[in-house]
């Protein structure tokens, strides 16, 4: 608005807190606003769609961007989880007001109300053919929906506390679960059974992330020849972000440890970047990127503010994270 006002601050780690404000003061040339910042801030490149403002005094700056498009009547209170189908077609979304809701992505058009779980839905995601969708709760079961009917075609339980975080493994014969009562299970969807505790850390587990592993890397050998159910286990990696500081890699098949890495705080989450490097976000602020294959020192810790990192993505030729503020 014109004579409209936004507050500002710039917050680094150990010094004080700078406040300011932006205050625009009509339309220059190309109808692009005229705004202005107080003292200690500038205001650099504006377009219709962004906003480039810089603290010289702490050397950094911000781009801020208006959202391409915002949906405001899928959910009434906070959105825990979302996930979009491969296809680009779909979002499923949990939110605080209790509800799991598949929705399409173009308009935000509610499609299915997915009803089933008892407390809190902590995580969803769609398989692979974006016509299914895994959920898991507080109330420590695994669901698979159907997105096209909405009816609940299996339900997983085990777990002794709330689900975290899930994994796909594949094309989905196989799920990954983690809980926290501090273990890692995989699933059998077909005979919707459990196939193994993967890992059982004594402590929550709050994300986990499968991938395939670098070739170099030693996995392990299995204590037992693994079932016949297991689809796609072999070469592959599950990490655990757990809430005791550690981040932890366990061979798949095999169920055996292949590192084990000790950070600033709880471990929120993890995922990706290739076959050898990982990241993996903290409770208090740190993103961690290592390399599997020795993992004794990280290869860059990134701190942008004491905020949780609470998701992270890999995106291009980086990755997207997602902070408490």
């Amino acid at each position: 608005r014109d004579e409209g006002e936004a507050w500002l601050s710039c917050r680094s780690p150990g010094k004080p807190t700078l406040y300011g404000s932006l205050t625009r003061r009509g339309l220059s040339t190309g109808g692009v606003p005229d705004i202005v910042a107080s003292e200690g801030f500038v205001v650099g490149k504006i377009t219709k769609r962004s906003i480039l403002i810089s603290c010289p005094h702490e050397n950094v700056s911000t781009k801020f961007l208006a959202p391409y498009t915002t949906f405001c009547r899928i959910h009434q209170k906070s959105i825990t989880c979302l996930d979009i189908s491969s296809g680009g077609g779909l979002g499923v979304s949990t939110s605080t007001d209790g509800t799991m809701k598949i929705w399409q992505a173009a308009n935000g058009e509610i499609r299915r109300l997915l009803e089933g779980h008892v407390y809190d839905v902590n995580c969803c995601r769609f398989f692979p053919s974006g016509l299914v969708v895994l959920s898991g709760g507080m109330d420590a079961q695994l669901k698979i929906w159907s997105a096209e009917d909405a009816s609940c075609v299996v339900t997983f339980k085990g777990h002794k506390g709330g689900i975290l975080d899930t994994a796909i493994v594949d094309r989905g014969r196989n799920v990954l679960s983690c809980s926290r009562d501090g273990t890692a299970r995989l699933w059998d969807c077909g005979k919707s059974a459990c196939l193994g505790v993967i890992a059982d850390c004594g402590s929550p587990v709050n994300g986990i992330a499968v991938g395939t592993a670098d070739n170099s890397l030693n996995l392990g050998t299995p204590e037992k020849p693994p079932s016949e159910r297991e689809i796609g286990t072999e070469g592959k990696i599950l990490l655990l972000a757990r809430e005791d500081k550690k981040l932890q890699g366990v061979g798949l098949q095999s169920r055996q440890p292949v590192f084990l890495f000790a950070g600033s705080d709880a471990f929120n989450c993890c995922t990706f970047l290739s076959s050898a490097y990982i990241l993996a976000g903290t409770q208090d602020g740190n993103i961690y990127q290592l390399d599997v294959r020795n993992t004794n020192a990280p290869i860059q810790v990134i701190h942008r503010s004491g905020a949780p990192v609470l998701s992270l993505l890999p995106y291009r030729d980086g990755f997207i994270a997602s902070q408490g503020n």
